[in-house]
């Protein structure tokens, strides 16, 4: 019998490579080769793949909008983008533990008493999955259940039984007798995740596939599969903490970084209709190192507590690190502190908390970052209903950010009395119970915060 032929294919990209190598040729990431199986060709295996289609003129093309589907969960529909789309498919990846199961079976509870739904399940019996809806109270009746691996068997369910939604879970797990490959296999993966698409396509079908994800956070397997979907979404939350975030990273029908606030309950993963009040601490006297700020995710303004810690440092290096924010971009905030408001902390060991466990990309947060900063190494507390947000350039001007209007009615609606924002963000129309500072540049919103 032959020796079957091996080849190396690489876990982000897909690309293959003869022999092993330390760097992808394709993509350059490094020790990302894994040993596979070389798979034969065969004939006609992507034919059903291949729909012909005569040129058109893309102004004759009828755009209608695309009807959603509501999950009944509403977080879940704002990071869909309204809701779920037929013939749509949703790639969701998380830490093990973290809830995707849980939440697709209560999604699938709720759209089941109107649509035929299926819940494929690959790492999980049937008395298990049962289980799981009985300890949560759930009316799993109307759900049809396969616990099956094999893809060709599932597109056969699905051509057969044509529901309206089907979940794979999880998409490592299941294999396609077209390759000799292992299940979570490059191929094997790249393969399956295609086929599912292509029936999805074709009878209208909403597919939601769980991904496992690496030691880093992102999905495991090709980058190949993220391009394939429609949608991306990650599941996020701290172990220790019982709130859950979904954040959407891709979304063809919808807009990209909207975010779903959960709490895990014991009955399941319970919308929370306020996230504001999860990231800010209810301090019974006001403390020094504490700010307010507000940052954008997506269309929802959040109102989070930025807390700063500053303390004498006893080793040559300072230590600066963040929890929630960029660690690079703290080291340029405190040289532009020092250069233009005259603040030094090249002594100082500086740390820096997100409260809730929320991580904030956008530079909004700039001069909450730095008037905590400030607070915390003068020990004097800031006002404690006063927001603050502004970027800050190397310059040391303040920078207006996208939405300042909304991010300012949000925190007039929580009770917050006073605003230090960039002054191209200041109201044209006074916002009831609100005094709002508008500051052109850094020193100026020092000298504000004295005042108050």
């Amino acid at each position: 019998m032959a020796k079957a032929k091996t080849v190396y294919t690489c876990t982000e990209c897909g690309a293959s490579s003869p022999k092993w190598q330390g760097q992808c040729p394709s993509c350059m990431a490094w020790n990302t080769l894994v040993e596979s199986i070389a798979e034969a060709p065969t004939a006609n295996r992507y034919a059903a793949l291949a729909q012909t289609a005569g040129l058109q003129k893309l102004a004759e093309v009828e755009a209608a909008e695309v009807p959603r589907q509501p999950s009944g969960i509403g977080e879940f529909d704002r990071v869909l983008g309204g809701g779920l789309v037929a013939g749509g498919v949703v790639l969701i990846g998380g830490d093990p533990g973290i809830g995707k199961s849980t939440l697709l079976l209560q999604t699938l509870c709720h759209v089941g008493r109107l649509r035929k739904a299926i819940y494929v399940s690959g790492e999980e019996s049937a008395q298990q999955i049962a289980m799981r809806a009985r300890r949560l109270g759930l009316d799993a009746g109307p759900i049809d259940l396969l616990a099956e691996i094999q893809l060709e068997k599932i597109l056969a369910t699905l051509q057969t039984h044509k529901p309206d939604i089907a979940v794979i879970d999880s998409i490592q797990t299941i294999y396609s007798e077209a390759l000799q490959s292992a299940p979570g296999s490059v191929a094997q993966v790249r393969e399956c995740s295609a086929q599912l698409t292509r029936a999805a396509k074709q009878l209208g079908i909403t597919v939601i596939l769980v991904g496992h994800v690496t030691k880093e956070g992102s999905l495991a397997g090709p980058r190949v599969l993220e391009h394939i979907v429609d949608t991306v979404l990650y599941f996020e939350g701290d172990p220790n903490s019982s709130f859950r975030l979904i954040r959407a990273f891709k979304n063809r029908f919808g807009a990209v970084n909207e975010l779903g606030v959960f709490a895990m309950t014991e009955k399941g993963l319970r919308e929370v209709s306020n996230p504001s009040a999860l990231f800010l601490s209810h301090h019974a006297e006001q403390v020094a190192g504490s700010c307010i700020t507000v940052t954008q995710e997506g269309s929802r303004p959040l109102l989070v507590e930025i807390q700063a810690l500053v303390d004498e440092a006893h080793a040559p290096n300072p230590k600066r690190l963040c929890v929630g924010l960029e660690q690079n971009r703290l080291a340029m905030l405190l040289a532009v502190l020092h250069r233009h408001a005259g603040v030094a902390c090249f002594d100082q060991d500086v740390f820096i908390n997100a409260v809730g466990g929320v991580r904030i990309s956008e530079p909004a947060v700039d001069l909450a970052v730095l008037l905590a900063i400030v607070s915390s190494l003068k020990n004097k507390p800031l006002h404690n209903k006063l927001i603050v947000f502004g970027e800050v350039g190397l310059a040391g001007e303040v920078r207006p950010v996208q939405r300042g209007q909304e991010r300012l009615k949000e925190a007039a609606k929580l009770g917050f009395t006073h605003a230090i924002v960039p002054k191209a963000n200041a109201p044209k129309q006074a916002i009831p119970d609100l005094t709002v500072i508008a500051v052109e540049r850094l020193d100026q919103a020092l000298q504000k915060i004295k005042e108050l």
